[in-house]
């Protein structure tokens, strides 16, 4: 059964402006269903929103939404901010040492040497620190990386955990003094003594 398709005629309306004239057309079924959908919807949402106020507003979206961020910040390492805001004490136990000294190892010999000494990257044996020696500033450093000089941040390969102890084991290469070490770079750091 073939459906007659209803031949609308075309209707001038009565009014001439510079000579052009409107046609007095029916809307098609889909856009006058499109615009009452709208309208309903619309309606809806204003007093779910902002009548009744069951939907939380855009300000209580906002606040959640940073509450989250506050709690995640915590807990792991974010790429422009700080890095782990749990333990930032270095874990000189050996277990955590020999697990350091394996992901440093794995991933931070092509540049820092076997033993810390320095190829591309920087000498971690000296006192000398380009991007700060305190242990939190050796943990940043690791976290969000140096793109500028071709260290990636390691935040998106390695767990907060693998960060301390690699850290860690940074820490425990200071003052080993290995042969062939590269020249000193950056500024001296002068560890804060406590009275």
């Amino acid at each position: 059964m073939v459906k007659k398709v209803k031949k609308v005629k075309d209707e001038l309306l009565d009014h001439d402006f510079d000579g052009i004239q409107e046609l007095d057309n029916e809307l098609p079924p889909w856009w006058l269903t499109l615009f009452y959908v709208t309208i309903i919807w619309s309606v809806a949402y204003l007093i779910y929103y902002h009548v009744l106020g069951i939907g939380p507003s855009s300000i209580e979206e906002y606040q959640a939404e940073m509450a989250r961020a506050a709690q995640m910040y915590q807990q792991t390492p974010t790429p422009g901010g700080g890095p782990v805001a749990q333990a930032m004490e270095p874990q000189m136990d050996p277990a955590s040492l020999q697990e350091g000294k394996a992901i440093f190892d794995k991933n931070c010999t092509p540049c820092h040497g076997k033993l810390g000494e320095g190829l591309i990257g920087p000498n971690l044996t000296d006192e000398y620190w380009i991007h700060g020696g305190r242990f939190e500033d050796i943990v940043r450093t690791i976290t969000n990386g140096v793109p500028a000089k071709g260290m990636i941040a390691w935040n998106t390969v390695l767990k907060p955990d693998e960060i301390i102890k690699v850290a860690s084991y940074v820490e425990s290469l200071r003052g080993t003094n290995p042969p062939n070490a590269k020249a000193p770079e950056g500024e001296k750091y002068v560890p804060e003594t406590v009275n």
